[in-house]
């Protein structure tokens, strides 16, 4: 495949190139990128020894019993030092990865599930969510990723259905409390299939009924904190969802939903149009998306063949600037080519402030996959002033020309190239490369 090939793998499919990443790629990009999900690699370093989302959930658990001021405590002082090693951790792992595509799938899917630190209660939990529910699963089975998100104690809390309790439960008779349909909603909504997949206010309501019970062990009962099915707040009786009767069967019954929902045909639909906009384009041909949904119908929602089918369609390597970075792809791939170096809390700070924290997503939604949400005149001034700062502390490790051919050389028009080789010091020609349109871009 030609350079521009090897450039799409490393910046499409990966995370940028780091030092010799791109001539490692360039003798079978497709190969290379295969070879990264033949097998499961053992756990990051980076991710070695944080709490798990059970561990903390109880321990917020425990101080909400003790009083709101204690849980807030809590919240503020200790789960917010938890978040920031996690996004710290996450960040340094993507920067130093090896293995970039099974990265950036952990990265697609973590968004597509997103739980965000916007409900503080999540500090404490969001960067155990993409560790527990997501990254074990994204060469596996969507059935058994949708399955284990739902089942987070991260996921009950953000949308809420650790509270909802039957209307007609044994709890709910003696506690007149009622039905949250949060969870239900984003479920069908944005995790399975979409807002156009179908459903009605009716099936919300079904599917939030289905899914009453999975909540929260409690402190008094020794298993706070993780995920356990409490039939005292169950809804009785039979539901349906989306034309499909479910019998009375407790936790069954969510199972068997979120399986139903998981080989849903519009399920296959709204994956394959995420999944090629994600790697194809910001408006994916419709052949794309039908040649993927019908392949994640085929396989049963084979995460592993999804993400070799992409690999292997035409129209994800035509263009290898069609998609522009996020902030978070702009900052992992520049601290990538140039070698990180530095505070890691400012790290995070940079995300911040160009606008994509870890784990912050402004909604259940996640966070856009589409040019237009990422490129404006200020957020543009932001990237550069950022890539200047970068260029300054890397001058003395990388000369122009050779940064220049190891990351944009093979995408990079002539006006671009001359620029860079026309800088007057060595931290403005970094800082031109890092700036360029073709850097911005994957």
């Amino acid at each position: 495949m030609t350079q521009p090939g090897a450039f799409a793998a490393v910046n499409r499919f990966g995370l940028g190139a780091r030092a010799g990443e791109l001539a490692l790629a360039s003798g079978d990009p497709r190969g290379w990128l295969v070879a990264q999900l033949q097998a499961t690699p053992p756990q990051p370093s980076r991710l070695a020894g944080l709490a798990t989302g059970a561990q903390n959930m109880a321990q917020f658990q425990r101080s909400r019993r003790q009083g709101a001021a204690d849980a807030q405590r809590l919240i503020r002082q200790e789960f917010r030092t938890t978040y920031l090693r996690e996004a710290v951790a996450r960040t340094l792992t993507q920067i130093e990865a090896e293995s970039p595509f099974r990265e950036r799938l952990v990265a697609f899917w973590s968004n597509h599930f997103t739980v965000s630190v916007q409900r503080p209660t999540l500090l404490g939990l969001a960067g155990a969510f993409e560790r527990e529910a997501i990254r074990p699963n994204v060469t596996g089975k969507f059935r058994d990723m949708l399955i284990a998100a739902t089942r987070h104690p991260a996921m009950l809390v953000y949308l809420d259905n650790a509270l909802s309790v039957g209307p007609n439960s044994i709890a709910g008779s003696r506690r007149g409390r009622g039905l949250n349909e949060n969870l239900a909603r984003e479920i069908l909504e944005l995790h399975t299939v979409g807002v156009s997949g179908g459903y009605t206010q009716d099936d919300v309501r079904e599917f939030g009924r289905i899914l009453t019970g999975w909540s929260l062990g409690r402190t008094e009962d020794g298993d706070a904190g993780h995920y356990k099915f409490q039939r005292l707040i169950h809804e009785p009786g039979d539901k349906v969802l989306l034309g499909m009767r479910y019998a009375e069967a407790g936790e069954d019954e969510g199972v068997a939903a979120l399986t139903a929902l998981a080989r849903h045909p519009a399920t296959a639909t709204h994956i394959a149009l995420k999944f090629a906009r994600h790697f194809v384009a910001d408006q994916p041909p419709a052949a794309v998306v039908s040649r993927l949904a019908q392949l994640f119908r085929d396989s049963d929602g084979d995460l592993a063949a999804l993400s070799r089918a992409v690999i292997d369609t035409p129209e994800a390597w035509a263009n290898p600037l069609a998609k522009v970075k996020t902030p978070n792809e702009f900052v992992v791939s520049a601290l990538r080519a140039t070698g990180f170096a530095g505070d890691p809390e400012r790290l995070v700070g940079s995300l911040r402030v160009l606008g994509q924290a870890p784990f912050a997503a402004p909604s259940p939604a996640g966070w856009p996959d589409i040019a237009e949400q990422w490129i404006g005149p200020e957020s543009v001034l932001r990237r550069a002033e950022w890539a200047m700062a970068v260029a300054l502390r890397a001058e003395r490790a990388h000369r122009p020309d050779a940064f220049f051919a190891a990351t944009i050389g093979p995408v990079a028009d002539a006006a671009t190239g001359a620029a860079i080789a026309g800088a007057p010091t060595a931290a403005e020609g970094l800082a031109l490369v890092l700036a360029s349109a073709e850097f911005q871009r994957r």
